[in-house]
């Protein structure tokens, strides 16, 4: 899904998505289709409510080494949460100010606040 356009509220790579569409579309294209959270808001969705809806999906917390398919819960400064998915060495999001989903790379010392895989 890089390079599939970033819509807000998007779940559908043929229209474009938003983090949470991404990890959403993401599984489905794995033939896992999960519960998504519908009309969250893009600013101010409060940790507890992003929590609520990966554990709702079927996640749980993970608490050893990083592996492929893990969600990663990225918390920015402002409070803002963002939901990624690990790669071999990377991260896949939808990244709202490059307007598309991209990989990166995961640099040393980056740091994710939880990591979440399907149960």
């Amino acid at each position: 899904m890089v390079g599939v356009r970033f819509r807000p509220q998007g779940c559908d790579p043929a229209t474009g998505l938003d983090c949470v569409g991404l990890v959403w579309a993401a599984y489905a294209a794995a033939g896992c289709v999960l519960v998504r959270p519908r009309a969250y808001p893009m600013r101010g969705w409060g940790g507890e409510r992003v929590r609520a809806a990966l554990a709702a999906a079927g996640f749980a917390t993970a608490r050893d080494a990083p592996r492929p398919g893990d969600v990663a819960l990225i918390v920015y400064p402002a409070g803002q949460f963002h939901l990624a998915l690990i790669g071999h060495g990377s991260i896949v999001h939808a990244h709202a100010g490059l307007r598309r989903v991209v990989e990166t790379p995961v640099e040393p010392g980056w740091l994710w606040a939880e990591r979440w895989r399907l149960i």
